[in-house]
């Protein structure tokens, strides 16, 4: 009896543990792009949006790209007047009373706000080699950040980086880290003894099944694995222009690749998961919680936790690089976490350095739509709306604008990056919507006692100079290369003009 009791027990402990783990650990909500943002247009009372114009000049609802009709709303907030009317005078009012309030509605509609606690990140390095960018011996080392999912198991995140600094260096390097694929740039090859050993366990295994043992029989000398001599990595069958990674290796720097996939997925479904998902525990976002380009830079400043421990990095010198969307979360990054030095903005568009307010190319419904509503913060919504709680409204309702979000990233060194359409850099990205936007976040930089672009601060006046126009005596800098849809030709000028402010 005593033992039937004791079983029962035990089933009895098991059940209730079951249930007490499956109350814990909701399952995770799974949306497609389209209910996720059909849900957060409930959550907003939007009963309709204006769909985006299309990027196809030759749709009968393609962007507008009539320079005449580019302003319906000329007017932008001035970056230095206080929400009380008050004018901005001092770096002191800047810091504790103008930057306060922006970052507060860049946050609440625009970006979203960090959740109050996020789970702290493991950083280890997986692997850690001799390696060659170009000519040049480096050491690679391949990392991932773990983030702490003690609190919700059911979603794992494991941000993925590599970290590449000169061999030979003779003191912290100044690093760039950039948003994209995290791999190491050589890896070590197995030498010749090692191959071979490599290739006969992969014959035995192979020969297992008859019909591939058959097949073997034939080709006796064959090698599953060959060893390839490669260039080394930045060198030879690149095209006309030296990888970023090798010029900022020649440069002395080292580099950073840190890929934004592992922090937050690009997509709406993604949502519910990644790190955005993991704090949220699997439940959908609410109006003022970060989207995509926050979670990134978020992550960014994740890795540079890292890069403050290793010694062979100058971590008060490390910058954030990105292009297109990449573009934008560099300068999000830059904008929110004043560890980083400089940025290196990359074709960025709206949601980047293009003014919102400008109907060129690329519009605020696009950014509202499904297709990329989940970079932003949910209330960003209410700004394509056609029908809804807060009425219809537009990019003239929202409280703040590009140039302020390139003015936060003041007084430090900031590179406005863009190529031609003619090369593939499309018109879309309305390159003159960001140029009228660095200048208009000039006067923040002049203010707290640096140099901007060295012209007038009247957005609405200055036009954008000539392609290849260095732009760069300032600690805010624009330059405009003659290639497409990458910084790659900018990269040079970029490190020039960082040596030379540093």
């Amino acid at each position: 009896m005593r033992k039937y009791f004791f079983s029962l027990f035990i089933l009895l402990a098991t059940y209730a543990g079951a249930q007490i783990k499956s109350v814990k650990y909701l399952e995770p909500v799974t949306f497609s792009t389209e209910q996720d943002h059909q849900n957060m247009m409930d959550q907003l009372g939007i009963k309709s949006l204006r769909p985006g114009p299309s990027g196809n000049e030759s749709a009968p609802d393609h962007a507008n790209y009539d320079v005449s009709k580019a302003n319906p709303y000329p007017e932008i907030p001035d970056v230095l007047t206080l929400k009380n009317g008050k004018k901005v005078t001092t770096p002191e009012q800047w810091w504790n009373q103008r930057r306060p309030e922006i970052v507060e509605d860049m946050e609440r509609e625009v970006y979203g706000r960090l959740p109050k606690y996020i789970p702290p990140v493991t950083w280890k390095v997986e692997i850690e080699e001799k390696e060659y960018v170009g000519w040049t011996p480096v050491i690679a080392k391949k990392l991932v950040g773990h983030v702490d999912n003690s609190q919700y198991p059911l979603i794992d995140v494991n941000i993925k980086m590599t970290v590449v600094t000169p061999a030979n260096a003779k003191g912290p390097v100044p690093v760039l880290m950039m948003f994209g694929f995290s791999a190491l740039p050589s890896p070590v090859q197995p030498n010749p003894d090692d191959l071979d050993k490599l290739n006969d366990a992969f014959r035995e295994l192979l020969a297992r099944d008859p019909e591939i043992k058959a097949i073997l029989d034939k080709y006796p000398a064959y090698s599953p694995l060959t060893r390839t001599t490669p260039f080394p990595f930045g060198a030879g069958g690149q095209g006309s222009e030296v990888p970023a990674n090798q010029q900022l290796i020649d440069a002395g720097w080292g580099y950073a690749m840190i890929d934004p996939s592992s922090i937050q997925a690009d997509n709406g479904a993604g949502l519910t998961r990644g790190i955005i998902g993991l704090v949220n525990k699997g439940q959908p976002r609410k109006p003022d919680d970060w989207g995509s380009l926050r979670a990134w830079a978020w992550g960014a400043a994740r890795g540079l936790d890292y890069l403050e421990t290793d010694n062979a990095v100058d971590s008060k010198h490390v910058g954030i690089e990105g292009v297109s969307r990449y573009g934008k979360a560099a300068l999000v990054t830059m904008a929110f976490e004043p560890r980083f030095a400089m940025v290196l903005v990359g074709s960025s568009g709206k949601g980047g350095a293009a003014l919102h307010r400008r109907v060129f190319g690329e519009a605020v419904e696009n950014l509202t739509g499904a297709g990329e509503y989940h970079w932003m913060a949910g209330n960003y919504l209410k700004y394509g709306a056609s029908e809804g709680k807060s009425g219809s409204m537009n990019a003239g309702y929202l409280p703040v604008d590009s140039h302020e979000l390139i003015a936060m990233c003041a007084p430090r060194l900031t590179f406005v990056s863009y190529g031609i359409p003619e090369k593939g850099d499309s018109k879309w990205l309305d390159q003159q919507g960001s140029y009228m936007a660095t200048i208009a976040a000039g006067t923040v930089f002049k203010l707290l006692g640096v140099k901007d672009l060295g012209v007038s601060n009247d957005y609405m006046k200055e036009v954008m100079p000539p392609v290849n126009t260095d732009m760069l005596d300032g600690e805010l800098a624009w330059r405009q290369h003659e290639g497409g849809h990458t910084d790659l030709l900018n990269i040079k000028h970029f490190v020039a003009w960082v040596k030379k402010k540093l």
